[in-house]
């Protein structure tokens, strides 16, 4: 059944066709195993307010059998061991079961977090996706590397080899390609995993751990386990992991990193972000519109790598706000479970408020709402939801805090520039550098213009991740890159063998 289907046949959230509510286990060793704590973490929907689900608060206990079973499954096991051709064969595999999971994937990352499923719908090609992409590197693994001396005697022979018992940590915006983006390179490295999903969001990724076991994934190669960030930190710094990545918060980021940095431990860190559109003179509004919510406020504006901050040249400054608020004030805010509702609601309860906090210092500071700069009035069940008004701000000064930190939410704001080069300076003007985005008719002008922003990513005209490119940020955005190449290198550990 479709997730059309499922929803016009379901007559309450509790009719939806999903394979986890209430669960007492975890992902460990092959199967699903019992917390050995009592403690549990209730599972919210944001859209009513209501627990739906639980998982178990994992104990020490339970995080040590998991990288026991993760060291084991290393060291001797045979996954490592494979060709690079035969673990792509089993990511191969991988990819197809989760596509035979694709709505209960969805209906369980909306209930999970607010996503709309317009959003969650794509996650299981996007995760599939993912996999086979990584499975298409195989060849550089297999393939022996000899290089030659620069003086002509001997040769060098380079190895690959994988890292190890890698920790990956992923959050609540988008709990399964977040992940998927970690896993798929650690096991084609021929690294195995101890996962910990975010708190609010443990139960989507079960349905991939399901996938990966029908996929025929050798016990102890992936393990999941739910609980706390205080769970993660242990996993950080558990003596028996080689790697950790994770994404989401820079002040968290930076807390892991200094953990790896006292450990000698390699990190992958995929941060905040606070990306600038700059908007140049002869840029297309009708482009510019229909780019406008999926490269600035996709999945309600819970997204890192969106531009959130617009910089108008003040000639054209009143178009670009007429037109940010009239696409913004058009698209249609509800239930995230319909698939017409482009913005649903803040993903938590902690979030809703921090999101309420920053609009309320923009209102301070002499911001001008032109949709939106409130809490979202909607009725009969939603009534009780996280649910702000997608915000536009107009006359936003660079001092102000919703133009400098990272927000998190439905919220807009929109500068103006005088000259492109001020416009840039205003780009650069960030202790972040994740993404980016310029809009401009002038191919050469643009490329330019992209060339002199200091982030990892810009997009011209459209903002996207591209599998086959390293996605990274600069700055207080991060360490290192995932996808690519790139993303692969990050779990292998490279050694030189010299002979004559």
């Amino acid at each position: 059944m479709s997730t059309r289907e499922q929803l016009d046949a379901a007559s309450t959230r509790l009719a939806l066709e999903i394979p986890y509510r209430h669960v007492d286990t975890h992902f460990i060793d092959g199967g699903w195993v019992a917390s050995t704590g009592s403690k549990r973490n209730e599972v919210t929907d944001p859209a009513t307010a209501e627990v739906w689900g639980s998982v178990p608060d994992g104990t020490t206990q339970d995080l040590e059998r998991a990288v026991g079973a993760a060291r084991l499954a290393f060291d001797s096991g045979p996954w490592p061991r494979f060709s690079a051709a035969e673990r792509a064969t089993v990511l191969m595999r991988v990819a197809q079961q989760i596509e035979l999971r694709s709505t209960e994937l969805s209906l369980t990352n909306t209930l999970e977090n607010g996503s709309p499923v317009s959003e969650t719908a794509k996650a299981a090609a996007n995760a599939a996706g993912i996999f086979r992409y990584f499975a298409s590197l195989a060849p550089l693994l297999d393939a022996e590397d000899i290089r030659p001396f620069p003086h002509g005697v001997g040769e060098s022979l380079v190895r690959r080899d994988p890292v190890g018992v890698c920790g990956l940590i992923a959050p609540w915006n988008f709990p399964i390609n977040l992940m998927v983006t970690k896993l798929a390179p650690a096991l084609l490295a021929g690294c195995t995993v101890v996962m910990k999903p975010a708190s609010p969001t443990p139960l989507s990724f079960r349905i991939i751990m399901d996938a990966m076991a029908a996929a025929g994934v050798p016990a102890g190669v992936a393990n999941l386990v739910t609980g706390s960030g205080a769970l993660g930190d242990t996993l950080v710094r558990h003596r028996q992991v080689d790697k950790v990545a994770f994404t989401g918060s820079t002040p968290v980021g930076r807390k892991i990193a200094a953990a790896c940095g006292e450990l000698l431990r390699p990190v992958t860190l995929e941060l905040g972000g606070k990306s600038s559109a700059l908007v140049l003179p002869d840029a297309d509004m009708g482009s510019m519109g229909h780019a406008l919510i999926r490269s600035c406020m996709r999945n309600t504006g819970q997204t890192c790598y969106i531009s959130t901050r617009i910089l108008a040249p003040a000639e054209r400054y009143d178009e670009v706000v007429e037109l940010v608020t009239s696409t913004i004030a058009a698209a249609p805010q509800g239930d995230p479970l319909d698939p017409d509702t482009v913005f649903g609601p803040s993903a938590n309860a902690n979030q809703y408020r921090t999101v309420l906090d920053y609009i309320d210092s923009a209102h301070a500071q002499g911001a001008r709402a032109t949709t939106g700069g409130h809490r979202a009035q909607l009725g009969g069940d939603l009534a009780a939801g996280y649910f702000i008004a997608p915000t536009v701000f107009a006359d936003v000064e660079p001092h102000m805090r919703v133009s400098r930190e990272e927000i998190f939410g439905p919220v807009i704001t929109i500068l103006r520039y005088k000259g492109l080069e001020e416009g840039l300076k205003l780009a650069n003007n960030t202790e972040f550098g994740l993404g980016g985005l310029v809009f401009g008719s002038d191919p050469q002008a643009a490329q330019a213009a992209a060339e002199a922003m200091d982030t990892g990513s810009v997009g011209i005209n459209f903002s996207a991740s591209n599998h086959a490119a390293p996605f990274g940020g600069r700055h207080d955005s991060g360490l290192g890159s995932e996808y690519g190449p790139e993303g692969l290198a990050a779990y292998l550990s490279f050694k030189t063998i010299h002979r004559h």
